[in-house]
């Protein structure tokens, strides 16, 4: 998995590409949860081709700690396996996913 930083409008984007399963959850569970510190967080999974449980659980933990913060978190550039992912779990009614990068800073 290999996550970058950059910005959209005041939030901090992590664009993660790989795979977040359990080999890439601890990784990228610390970039996130770092990157909370620091105010609302926007998740770009338009590279990731898969996410497992563990990933799920990583994401879940991540919208948790923002909620708790005050802050946000917000997932954009589902891929169709991995939108799918998140409709079967019902994660897409606990994080909020957007199309963009842009739709997701103005909500």
């Amino acid at each position: 998995m290999e996550i970058s930083e950059t910005t959209e409008g005041t939030k901090t984007v992590a664009v993660l590409d790989g795979r977040l399963d359990t080999a890439t959850a601890a990784q990228t569970e610390t970039a996130l949860i770092g990157l909370l510190a620091k105010g609302g967080v926007i998740a770009d999974l338009a590279n990731v081709r898969y996410v497992s449980s563990a990933g799920l659980r990583v994401l879940l933990k991540a919208a948790k700690q923002a909620k708790t913060a005050g802050s946000t978190f917000a997932v954009v550039g589902l891929q169709a396996p991995v939108r799918e992912v998140f409709e079967i779990s019902g994660f897409d009614k606990i994080i909020p996913a957007f199309a963009t990068r842009a739709e997701a800073a103005a909500a």
